[in-house]
């Protein structure tokens, strides 16, 4: 949804112009794949980081807008809501020390990002939901002034026709309902993007979706929403039910929604695509004025402009995107499971992790997603946002005897999916020690049952226990939270509660 559209109203004539266009653009990438027009491996992954801006106070500000126009750098972007923003790191060839390369990049960014918000008396947070978000900040007013936002806001409401119904069933519950779905940007994840030749598709997207439910375990970031202890990664359900189209009726018709897991396991990125046009009516039905079936006639590369806008109102938490480089297309596995933060190593262990096993576990000779039924793939992501740290997943048996078991997702990590990170990052050529540098930020947090959801459960719960009220406590939680942020050493070293307050001399 990054593409600039501009607000207007839609016909009926509009809705069935789109919905051809689509079908003619799924012809278009049919006949791309068929002749193999795809780039060829280039190892490229990219990162893109969703931001919270924040007081001195720990309370959200709404500056976003003028944050930017500090910052005045086109990696920096306007996000959902007006405390939020979003900075886009370049793309890197996997290899050599590139984990530490793009820790590098992303403080210097951050730094400067932050200095500039200080000028309006802001700041960064990076966090996967800020935990002092009100209900009053996430109303349609605080909407980013930025047309698509609107326009998406509008359409995705006209479909739902009545308020979205939140209701999250965890530590604590939450039950309210909203009139927009400005509820979704309390949700700020880390997107990591990889890609991929058409062929190798299938394994990756397979390989990424088996181990959702690891990543999320150790980076789960996100408990607390409008006040309340929610799931360990409340992002999930908030996401899904804020930007639910179906009113209970089609709910309970079985009608998918657009934020969804999938359903099944697949043999290439095209039935991801072709499924997107068979399941979601169009929010936003802009039509484009090439025609990809004649571009691709003249020896041309079509951009399939309806094609990537409606891709991206189908929010699965591993997308497939189709992009366009120095005129050659590709194929990319957006995966847009994880929360923001805490720190920036935190993110690049959590995306060393990502892109290690993901390769290993793509190239294995018995593919997981042979041995793991995709219905326990998705139980296990449920669980795992769940219980965070503390969750038990089901995955296949090593050996001969088959079939599936219970086991705590950190001796799942420790004991098998870090072994192949490792092999994975050998595979793609990073340098030992950067790959052992990061990995071992994972390990770590396996080691003492710490992520940033654990922290900041804990810390809250300090603060209750001093006397403080829930608000305030909260309020601390997030101040103290963003200056161990801003320091820089990751969560698991973080000590637990509010520091003591400095001896009166």
């Amino acid at each position: 949804m990054g593409e600039k559209v501009v607000a207007g109203a839609f016909d009926l004539s509009d809705r069935q112009q789109y919905r051809d266009k689509l079908r003619r653009c799924l012809t278009g990438l049919e006949r791309l794949l068929a002749q193999k027009r795809f780039d060829r491996p280039k190892n490229l992954m990219g990162l893109e980081i969703e931001l919270n801006l924040a007081g001195a106070d720990g309370l959200p500000k709404m500056l976003n807008g003028q944050v930017l126009e500090r910052i005045a750098s086109r990696d920096f972007q306007t996000e959902l809501a007006m405390f939020n923003l979003e900075v886009n790191i370049a793309p890197h060839r996997l290899g050599g020390w590139v984990f530490d390369r793009l820790a590098e990049e992303l403080r210097t960014s951050l730094a400067y990002a932050h200095r500039k918000a200080g000028e309006v008396d802001a700041g960064i947070v990076m966090i996967g939901i800020l935990p002092t978000l009100d209900r009053d900040d996430l109303v349609s007013s605080n909407l980013s002034e930025v047309d698509r936002y609107t326009l998406l806001n509008d359409q995705i409401v006209a479909a739902r026709g009545e308020d979205f119904a939140l209701r999250i069933d965890g530590v604590e519950s939450l039950s309210c309902t909203s009139k927009s779905i400005v509820p979704e940007a309390a949700c700020t994840s880390v997107q990591l993007h990889l890609q991929v030749t058409p062929a190798r598709f299938a394994d990756v997207w397979n390989a990424a979706q088996a181990v959702t439910a690891a990543q999320i375990a150790v980076g789960a970031n996100s408990p607390f929403l409008f006040g309340r202890e929610l799931w360990r990664e409340s992002r999930p359900p908030l996401f899904t039910q804020a930007t639910d189209t179906r009113p209970p009726e089609l709910q309970a018709q079985g009608v998918r929604p657009r934020t969804w897991f999938g359903e099944r396991w697949i043999g290439s990125a095209y039935e991801l695509f072709e499924e997107n046009l068979r399941y979601y009516p169009a929010l936003l039905p802009i039509c484009d004025p090439e025609d990809p079936l004649e571009v691709l006639d003249a020896g041309g590369i079509p951009t399939l402009a309806e094609l990537v806008l409606h891709n991206g109102t189908v929010y699965r938490w591993n997308r497939p995107v189709y992009g366009i480089a120095d005129g050659v297309p590709h194929l990319r596995v957006e995966n847009r499971v994880l929360p923001a933060g805490p720190t920036v190593t935190d993110v690049i262990a959590n995306a060393a992790f990502y892109y290690g096993v993901v390769r290993a576990l793509a190239e294995e000779s018995r593919p997981v997603w042979s041995r793991l039924p995709f219905e326990t793939a998705a139980a296990n992501f449920d669980a795992a946002c769940r219980h965070g740290i503390d969750a038990r997943l089901q995955w296949p048996r090593r050996g001969r005897l088959g079939g599936v078991a219970e086991v705590d997702a950190v001796n799942l990590v420790r004991e098998e999916l870090l072994p192949l990170a490792e092999a994975g990052l050998d595979a793609w050529g990073v340098e030992a020690a950067d790959r052992d540098r990061y990995l071992g930020v994972i390990e770590e947090r396996c080691r003492r049952r710490v992520n940033g959801a654990s922290w900041q459960v804990a810390t809250f719960h300090r603060a209750v226990e001093a006397g403080l009220a829930r608000d305030e406590a909260l309020a601390a939680t997030t101040r103290r939270y963003a200056e161990l942020m801003h320091l820089g050493e990751p969560v698991h070293t973080w000590p637990v509660g509010l520091p003591e307050p400095a001896a009166a001399r």
